[in-house]
């Protein structure tokens, strides 16, 4: 018997890279070898030498196909073997290794926004629906649109076996967030990207685009946004290693290095309106939502946990915002002996 595997990428499209993916057949109980594909097709190669290489890093079930049919997560590479420019992941590899002892953990919140056509998912045509308020984890037919998409997503990422946490409808019509995570730096990201693939082929199925777009609507209604939650061992001992680490993301041209890789159009998102602060100004705060980086309440009282850094866009790279967080805390409690 033969099975389907789905080779999973990451192209080399500015400003946010899309997914590609093809389907190799292989004989029963052969893994997924190295293969290839035409980089000039993916912003990845020119015509004139066009081969690039798609390296096999984390596998998975496919909940789609089924069966003994698996999912595929590639970095691309270089004939030579080298990194390939858009591969991200491997730019990650070294600084998770280097600050592995710290135990660094994630959960990112993925928002996302629905589109049916031209217009997000429950917007009427030729107008607007009612003010954002509730639809909010709402209930109900005028609330919640696009559920029957979402819950087959969370079942799929499930099957997948991906650490996946939880779903809610959010402040717009149409848009949804799923949670992946605890897990650390290079698990976290992985699973992020196959949960988006995921997400892509479920809407696929209904005729519907689900985009990551930062600013799906603009006016008055709230952009689209990553939420990424960090800690360290130390951290989730102590308070102080948790201060230590807020400081850190505020400190000389931090904010701005941050900022600047954290997703296309943030902009448009971070403008200290709809529970954001303004992309150029730092801040953090306890419970604060309008700060860049929040610290929960209970965090707060507990003296130990997590911080919450607000200012990633829902279409951030997840190999990027994990290494830049791992990066800028770790070397600042490093520095202070906080390990």
């Amino acid at each position: 018997m033969s099975y389907k595997a789905e080779y999973i990428w990451i192209d080399g499209t500015e400003p946010t890279a899309l997914l590609r993916a093809k389907t190799k057949i292989l004989a029963d109980g052969a893994e997924p070898p190295v293969w290839g594909f035409d980089g000039s097709s993916t912003n990845q190669a020119e015509g004139h030498a066009s081969d690039r290489v798609l390296r096999p890093v984390f596998t998975c079930p496919d909940p789609i196909r089924g069966g003994d049919n698996v999912l595929v997560l590639c970095e691309v590479e270089e004939i030579d073997g080298e990194a390939h420019r858009s591969n991200t992941r491997a730019l990650l590899r070294p600084i998770a290794e280097q600050f592995a002892a710290q135990e660094s953990w994630f959960g990112i919140e993925q928002e996302y926004t629905f589109f049916k056509g031209s217009r997000p998912l429950g917007f009427p045509e030729g107008g607007f629906p009612a003010p954002q308020g509730h639809y909010y984890c709402g209930v109900g037919a005028e609330a919640v649109f696009g559920r029957e998409i979402v819950e087959l997503h969370l079942d799929r990422c499930l099957i997948a076996g991906l650490k996946i946490s939880g779903i809610n409808a959010e402040v717009m019509p149409g848009q949804w967030e799923f949670q992946v995570g605890p897990a650390s730096p290079l698990e976290a990201a992985d699973h992020l990207w196959v949960a988006r693939y995921l997400l892509y082929r479920t809407a696929e199925e209904f005729g519907v685009e689900a985009t990551l777009d930062a600013k799906p609507a603009r006016g008055d209604w709230n952009g689209a946004g990553a939420h990424t939650n960090f800690s360290t061992k130390a951290m989730r001992e102590g308070y102080d290693a948790i201060i230590t680490a807020c400081e850190a993301l505020g400190e000389g041209d931090k904010p701005l290095e941050h900022v600047r890789q954290y997703g296309a159009d943030i902009e448009s998102r971070l403008t200290g309106a709809h529970e954001t602060a303004p992309w150029n100004k730092y801040s953090y705060g306890v419970s604060d939502r309008g700060a860049s980086v929040r610290i929960p309440w209970q965090v707060e009282v507990d003296r130990k946990g997590y911080i919450e850094d607000r200012r990633p866009n829902a279409n951030v790279d997840p190999y990027v915002v994990t290494r830049l967080l791992v990066n800028t805390c770790c070397a600042a409690l490093e520095k202070a002996g906080q390990v």
